[in-house]
C-alpha cells in the first residue's frame, strides 16, 4: 500500500537545518509541510517566509505550505512567487473573506490548492471548495501547536469526505497527532497522505531513515 509521509517542519532542529533537511530527504520523505502561523488566527507563530524559502531553495522536493494566517489573500503573492510550480498551498477558509478568489490564485499561479479543515469545522461548510481544490487537510487537532492529543468526532468527518472524494476529485491529507495506528486504520479507507510531527518523527532517538521506513513497513 502507497501512502504519502510529509515531515512537519516546525519540529525540527532549527540548530541544524540544513541537516535535518538532508536526512529527512535521504531517509525517504515525500514532501515538507510547511507551518505558516502569524499568531492571529492561531495563538502562535511559527514559520516565515524565509524558513519556507530556505528549504524551498535546498531541497527538489515539494512543499506543503499550510498558511494558517489572517486573510492571506493580503500577502499571498509572497508566498506563490517564491514557491514551485506544483507545490501545494493551503488556506483556512474561515480565515479569508473570499476564500474561492484566494484558491484561485494559487490555481493561476500553477500550484495546487488546498483547504485545511479544523476540527470544528463542518464539511457542509466548505462543501463547494470541495469543487475547486485537490487537496484536503483534516486537522485531528486544533492549529496552532505540536504535541496536541487526537480530537476523536474528527474521525467522523473523515468518513463523511472519504465517501465523497472521487465524485468531488479531491484527495484526504491527515495532519495533527499522526500515530502508526491511525496510518494503519485511515490508510486502507483512502487517506493519501499523512503530516509527522512530534507523534512519529521528531524527537526520536533514532534516525529518520529507520523510523520512515518502520512505518512504510506497518503491516495492514
Amino acid at each position: 500500500m502507497t501512502f504519502e509521509l510529509m515531515a512537519s517542519m516546525m519540529c525540527a532542529d532549527y540548530g541544524s537545518l540544513e541537516k535535518e533537511v538532508h536526512d529527512l530527504e535521504t531517509g525517504g520523505i515525500d514532501s515538507f509541510h510547511i507551518d505558516i502561523m502569524d499568531g492571529r488566527y492561531v495563538p502562535n507563530f511559527a514559520m516565515s517566509l524565509n524558513d519556507m524559502r530556505y528549504i524551498a531553495g535546498i531541497s527538489k522536493k515539494p512543499l506543503d505550505v499550510h498558511l494558517m494566517i489572517e486573510h492571506p489573500s493580503n500577502n499571498i503573492g509572497l508566498f506563490l512567487s517564491n514557491l514551485r510550480k506544483g507545490d501545494t498551498v493551503y488556506i483556512h477558509p474561515e480565515a479569508e473573506y473570499h476564500p474561492s478568489t484566494t484558491l484561485q490564485r494559487i490555481i493561476d499561479a500553477g500550484m495546487i490548492p488546498g483547504i485545511a479543515v479544523n476540527p470544528g469545522t463542518s464539511v457542509e461548510t466548505v462543501f463547494e471548495m470541495l469543487r475547486i481544490v485537490k487537496k484536503v487537510l483534516v486537522m485531528s487537532v486544533n492549529p496552532g501547536n505540536a504535541g496536541q492529543m487526537y480530537l476523536p468526532y474528527v474521525g467522523k468527518k473523515i468518513t463523511k469526505l472519504l465517501s465523497i472524494k472521487e465524485d468531488m476529485d479531491f484527495e484526504l491529507y491527515w495532519d495533527g497527532a499522526c500515530s502508526a495506528g491511525r496510518i494503519k486504520e485511515y490508510a486502507p479507507r483512502g487517506v493519501k497522505g499523512f503530516v509527522l510531527g512530534t507523534t512519529l518523527l521528531f524527537g526520536k532517538d533514532r534516525p529518520y531513515k529507520e523510523t520512515l521506513r518502520n512505518i512504510r513497513e506497518l503491516k495492514f
